[in-house]
């Protein structure tokens, strides 16, 4: 139930810290913009958090094929019910690359 006195890190970071635990983990987030959301995510070692607003779906597919990205923060204010759903399918289907460039970038985090 929506109740405008929550304070989304109090939500977050619980699926950042539950994701961070496991090795082929996934969490998906909301909030308003999904920026704040996405920014406390990263606070947790190990996350790679990506923000989707709606659209062209091929950032969603980036997001797992390049940048290994295990949360999916979503613009909630920005986006439809289907954008949404398929955001998330295209999100938990796309597997990571592996190309050496991407792997070489990553453990630069």
């Amino acid at each position: 139930m929506f109740d405008p006195n929550d304070d989304y890190p109090d939500f977050i970071t619980p699926v950042a810290h539950a994701v961070s635990m496991g090795t082929n983990s996934f969490g998906i987030i909301l909030g308003g913009s999904g920026q704040g959301e996405m920014m406390c995510a990263h606070k947790i070692s190990g996350i790679r958090a990506g923000v989707y607003y709606g659209g062209d779906l091929a950032i969603v597919r980036l997001l797992r094929e390049h940048n290994n990205a295990n949360i999916l923060s979503i613009g909630a204010r920005f986006v439809t019910d289907d954008e949404v759903f398929a955001a998330v399918k295209v999100f938990l289907e796309t597997e990571f690359s592996s190309d050496e460039r991407h792997v070489r970038r990553i453990n630069k985090f």
